[in-house]
């Protein structure tokens, strides 16, 4: 097992009818943490970095990366490396470079025009350079630049505009709006799972679900029985990483030495990664 590209991982999981998790990452330990995780429940990871995240590491993805690349190599699982929710073309146009084999160009804030024209132009370059190009047609809320409400007129991804828009933008991923919803701190989104069934049925491929933190993990698993087979999570592993640092910080306010509180924030990561990998990789076979 080692490093391996997204679409190796998605074609599998879409081929089998069941799903592969992609986990968001900021730091290293959260990174080490989730490989650790996937290594306890044997299935694949997807590793996540963020335009944020970019951000965040003065806005080079590539350290990271580098480090990513050398847990995968080193894990007893397949791994592979995705940049996520980048809306910038100097971002994207470094993808490749910087070791990632996918990425989610996302103009979903856009008019459905200039959504479909810029993604063609991102779909293009990303598969001239190798790159699985995975894109969003819907709102699944829960960012600044999108509406706040999963469940509001024109939010949900409609079935025969997603086989237009895939058709027209050449993209090999379609992230859709069925009802989640970015930055959940509790699981109680109620997904369409009908709708979910129409999508798989309007497109030739793979489903990704975002905002999947706020997803009961038996809906996830329904979802994927239904027809979605990437699913994003990031907000409940941060929530794990940051409450045991919290808690050791607050028992011991002298602490200095980041190894005795980042290592139970890395093992309760492993522990949560553990669990939603195995939904998400033991849903099961498709009945359609």
């Amino acid at each position: 097992m080692s490093l391996v590209s997204t679409r190796a991982l998605l074609d599998d999981a879409y081929a089998r009818g069941t799903g592969v998790a992609a986990l968001n990452v900021i730091t290293l330990e959260q990174a080490e943490g989730t490989v650790l995780g996937a290594e306890q429940a044997g299935l694949p990871v997807i590793l996540q970095v963020s335009q944020n995240a970019a951000k965040f590491h003065l806005d080079d993805p590539a350290p990271l990366a580098a480090a990513l690349a050398a847990l995968a190599r080193a894990s007893l699982v397949d791994v592979s490396l995705h940049l996520d929710h980048v809306t910038r073309t100097d971002l994207l146009h470094r993808t490749a470079e910087c070791g990632f084999s996918s990425v989610m160009f996302d103009a979903g804030p856009l008019p459905y025009e200039e959504n479909v024209a810029t993604t063609r132009e991102a779909a293009a370059w990303g598969h001239e350079h190798g790159l699985l190009v995975e894109a969003e047609l819907g709102y699944v809320g829960g960012k600044a630049s999108q509406v706040e409400s999963a469940h509001g007129d024109g939010v949900r991804t409609d079935p025969d505009q997603a086989r237009e828009y895939v058709a027209e933008t050449g993209v090999d991923a379609l992230a859709v709006a069925v009802g989640s919803k970015h930055a959940m701190t509790s699981a109680e989104a109620e997904l369409d799972l009908d709708l979910v069934a129409r999508l798989r049925a309007a497109v030739d491929v793979p489903l990704v679900l975002h905002g999947s933190s706020g997803v009961p993990q038996p809906t996830i698993a329904a979802a994927i029985r239904a027809g979605i087979t990437k699913v994003n999570i990031g907000t409940i592993t941060t929530i794990a990483f940051t409450r045991p640092i919290r808690a050791k910080l607050a028992d011991l306010p002298a602490l200095n030495d980041p190894r005795q509180y980042l290592e139970p924030a890395r093992k309760a990561v492993s522990g949560v990664v553990a669990e939603m990998v195995a939904t998400v990789g033991l849903a099961g076979t498709r009945s359609s």
